[in-house]
């Protein structure tokens, strides 16, 4: 089971960049796999401060299916930083903030997640 958050600043997205495998680079939104005996909400605490040196709060769950928990988060402290030194991590390129119209960095799973934040906020 995966949880990630969606962190939205002055129109620009948290993404990470990493590699995945089937080979492929992708944007994705900062999170990972929860633990055992781990609550969704607090894998997603967990993995963006692991990811991006941020400390979020959880304000709601934005989508959910059956492995797979996206909430839209605040920061609410740190500093933008990918620990190189966590093994969790070998897969992430970096961390970036990225615009809501740069439609490079968006794709078929991104993009779903976007269009329902901007649907929750109308």
């Amino acid at each position: 089971m995966i949880s990630q958050g969606f962190v939205l600043k002055d129109n620009m997205v948290l993404m990470v960049q990493q590699h995945v495998q089937r080979g492929e680079i992708v944007w994705n939104f900062p999170g990972g796999g929860i633990h055992k005996g781990e609550s969704p909400e607090d894998a997603c605490i967990r993995e963006i401060k692991e990811e991006t040196g941020y400390e979020v709060k959880i304000k709601e769950l934005l989508y959910t299916e059956s492995t797979k928990f996206t909430y839209l988060v605040e920061i609410v402290g740190g500093k933008m930083f990918v620990d190189k030194s966590n093994e969790d991590n070998e897969d992430i390129i970096d961390v970036y903030w990225v615009s809501i119209d740069d439609k490079t960095k968006w794709d078929n799973i991104t993009l779903p997640i976007f269009d329902l934040y901007q649907k929750s906020i109308k």
